[in-house]
């Protein structure tokens, strides 16, 4: 399987490409500079590998939540892209993103996952591993830091930006059941693969126009669907 993945959805950008189970990804912390750096990493990561967009089984991109601009930039790249090559399209939340990280990396099963949602609020999901993937439980909301909740008796770590910007307020909100906090962390590509091939493998790729991101302001809480 040959998976091409995009995500901008806020200050990092990145771009992965997934060959058979091996990824390789381009990624850089670079705010307000999305648009000039995300084509280029595509090509990068395509002519190093010695193929071309026609020869991807399908496309995947971080849905959001996040920057509302950001996730429109990798949201219309994507379509762009699946239209013009004709490839099935494979949306993943960037909350789930984060949590595959902390568990690819660290081994971690259960993650709080949260990004600085502006306003005094946050993206805010909980997340499981089952067979090496991180799955939601319950649903994804933006709320504030002090309405934050957390399935009590679990050995959880925390991710994310929202940690960076309100981890006293967590912490005094949750107490003592998070073990680790990973707040540098951000959605990026390369687990934005991963899920997306699993998401693949299973059935769930859509058509281009069903591509849309999700932003979560509009729609408080969106509850798990097909992949998260």
């Amino acid at each position: 399987m040959k998976l091409l993945a995009l995500d901008t959805s806020t200050e990092a950008c990145s771009a992965a490409l997934y060959i058979d189970g091996e990824i390789d990804q381009r990624f850089e912390l670079a705010p307000r500079e999305h648009t000039q750096l995300i084509l280029p990493m595509v090509d990068n990561l395509l002519s190093t590998a010695g193929i071309n967009i026609k020869q991807l089984d399908g496309l995947a991109f971080g849905r959001g939540p996040g920057s509302f601009t950001g996730v429109r930039i990798s949201t219309g790249i994507i379509q762009g892209m699946a239209f013009g090559a004709d490839l099935p399209v494979v949306p993943v939340s960037t909350l789930a993103s984060i949590a595959q990280a902390v568990y690819e990396d660290h081994q971690h099963s259960h993650v709080l996952a949260g990004i600085d949602a502006r306003m005094g609020e946050v993206y805010w999901s909980q997340y499981t591993e089952q067979d090496g993937i991180m799955l939601l439980t319950g649903e994804e909301a933006v709320i504030s830091p002090e309405q934050v909740t957390a399935q009590a008796g679990v050995d959880w770590v925390a991710a994310g930006s929202a940690w960076a910007s309100y981890s006293d307020v967590l912490l005094n909100q949750l107490g003592t059941d998070i073990k680790h906090q990973y707040p540098s962390y951000h959605p990026q590509s390369r687990t934005i693969a991963r899920l997306a091939a699993d998401a693949f493998n299973k059935g769930a790729a859509f058509p281009a126009e069903q591509a849309i991101p999700v932003y979560l302001r509009n729609n408080v809480a969106k509850k798990s669907t097909k992949i998260k």
